[in-house]
């Protein structure tokens, strides 16, 4: 029979609707599902329940014009693009063997025995070994033994392992190594030559055309770091005159996302997320975060009208397609998901409310190098 479950989807669908009216008549906004329970003490023939539910905070924000807001900037000139060209070089070496002691820079093939009190010890020993002397891949006292030998010498030297190294075993102790050098090379880089910007994807091998896109290339990246440093620089500073209470409904629903979004990030990878659970409340933190400046952001947007307009998230998605090859094809494909573009319209209002703070608070500027700026998170 039907009837029991037929009675359910009224009974529940009257309920609901009596919710929203009750809440439309407060004017309430809610957070999250509300909890129902059945009250028992409800007069024959009429169904009495309680509706437990959150609601959106009030926001109160405190004086923006107190706020002090550091605004990184960087400059992208002749230095940065010859730097970055010679980034680029070095991503295409070759190696040349020399006959002369191994110095910085030089790539070398050694043989290594490692020993604890005379005892060799797990991943101490390897044959053919190679790395590049003065990148910091080694410890440093390996490092220092290693320096100066030419092929086909051996050396013996201590080496002592950090207080925090990885392998407990190794950690605080110093081994003895004995290494066998057996083979030096220098570093040879590409010219900047036809050959050279051909390699970078320029059709005709232009130089000229190959820095312009260089420089075009590291410009948007810098761009890009640059508003990712000043918004995180806002967000901060925002949450610190923002007075409300964070919904655990919201908390709670934007923890769920976040998991799922990194579940799904492991299947990308191809890896089983069954194998590497994630705790419940592992994104707890960043999902109050996130919800808190959520709340903040859409009170100062509706309170200075400073929704998204049409033009300003064309203009954003146009700055996204720039680094494809068929920017009108990215462009297209924006405007024909909906999801896609209310992640612009986000992205958009966030921007505003960056510009709306930095326009009234007290900002101040400080100069990074390329260096700098490319290091930061």
């Amino acid at each position: 029979s039907y009837g029991p479950q037929v009675h359910a989807e009224v009974l529940g669908d009257a309920v609901s609707a009596a919710c929203t009216c009750a809440v439309d008549e407060h004017k309430l906004r809610v957070a999250g599902q509300p909890s129902i329970e059945r009250h028992e003490a409800a007069p024959e023939g009429s169904l009495g329940f309680h509706a437990t539910f959150e609601v959106y905070p009030d926001v109160v924000l405190g004086d923006v014009k107190a706020l002090a807001i550091e605004r990184a900037q960087c400059t992208v000139g002749d230095a940065e693009v010859d730097k970055t060209i010679d980034v680029l070089r070095k991503q295409r070496v070759t190696w040349d063997e020399v006959a002369r002691p191994a110095q910085d820079e030089d790539r070398v093939t050694i043989d290594f025995v490692g020993t604890l009190d005379g005892v060799a010890f797990d991943g101490g020993t390897a044959a053919d070994f190679q790395f590049v002397l003065g990148q910091g891949r080694m410890l440093a006292d390996f490092e220092t033994g290693t320096r100066g030998a030419s092929a086909g010498e051996v050396r013996d030297f201590p080496v002592a392992f950090p207080a925090d190294y990885s392998a407990a075993e190794l950690a605080g102790k110093t081994a003895q190594f004995k290494v066998t050098l057996k083979k030096v090379e220098a570093p040879r880089l590409p010219d900047l030559d036809e050959a050279f910007a051909k390699a970078l994807g320029v059709a005709d091998g232009s130089v000229e055309k190959m820095r312009a896109e260089v420089r075009a290339n590291l410009e948007r990246e810098v761009a890009q770091r640059l508003r990712a440093r000043v918004k995180g620089a806002v967000m901060d500073s925002l949450a610190k005159i923002a007075t409300l209470d964070v919904p655990g409904a919201l908390v709670a629903a934007e923890s769920e996302a976040l998991v799922e979004r990194a579940q799904a990030d492991m299947k990308s990878r191809g890896i089983d997320p069954k194998n590497i659970p994630i705790p419940p409340d592992a994104f707890k933190d960043q999902a109050e975060r996130r919800v808190r400046l959520g709340l903040i952001v859409s009170e100062i947007v509706k309170a200075n009208d400073l929704k998204a307009k049409p033009d300003q998230i064309r203009k954003q998605i146009e700055e996204f397609a720039a680094s494809y090859e068929n920017p009108g094809e990215v462009v297209r494909y924006y405007f024909s998901d909906r999801t896609r573009l209310a992640e612009v319209e986000g992205i958009v209002l966030e921007q505003n409310v960056v510009d709306w703070a930095l326009a009234n608070a007290q900002v101040s500027d400080k100069a990074l190098s390329l260096d700098e700026l490319m290091s930061s998170n």
